[in-house]
Order: structure tokens, then C-alpha cells, then sequence
């Protein structure tokens, strides 16, 4: 039977080195960050005064929806924070 023939692979040369890209840091919404706490304080700030306060503030007329209201400020930070990059 024939011997086969041994093939000689080429010697590796990487790629040439491509420029180094600037990346900008900054995405353009810096609001998102600070609405986004905002949001977080405001709704932990309405709950706390809720319990402090034995349901007199921040509005008396809601009863115990204040904590619906102040857990809803805290939801629109999270959906505040989905756009943040």
C-alpha cells in the first residue's frame, strides 16, 4: 500500500492589529439615574411616612392605599430603570 503524502500546515500569523475604538462611556440619558432614585426615595419616603404618621399622611382620605401608592413609585423606578445602558 502507498505511504500518503505528510502536508506541512503554514506557520500561524495572527491578524494585523486593528486601531483601538473609542468607546464613549456615556449613553446620552443621564436622567435615567437620578429620576430613577428619585422614584425609589419618593415611594420608600411615602410608605415611611404612611407608617409613621398611623395613616394621618401623606394623603389621610386614601387609608391604606397609601402603600399601593408609594410601592407604585418604586415600580415606575424599576420600569424607569429598564432604559438604563
Amino acid at each position: 500500500m502507498p505511504k500518503s503524502r505528510i502536508r506541512k500546515k503554514d506557520e500561524f500569523t495572527p491578524p494585523p492589529a486593528k486601531k483601538a475604538a473609542n468607546i464613549s462611556l456615556t449613553s446620552g440619558r443621564s436622567w435615567v439615574a437620578p429620576l430613577m432614585l428619585a422614584l425609589f426615595l419618593i415611594g420608600l419616603a411615602w410608605i415611611v411616612v404612611f407608617y409613621v404618621t398611623t395613616g394621618d399622611l401623606p394623603v389621610q382620605s386614601l387609608g391604606n392605599w397609601n402603600i399601593v401608592v408609594g410601592f407604585g413609585f418604586i415600580a415606575a423606578g424599576f420600569v424607569v430603570s429598564t432604559q438604563w445602558k
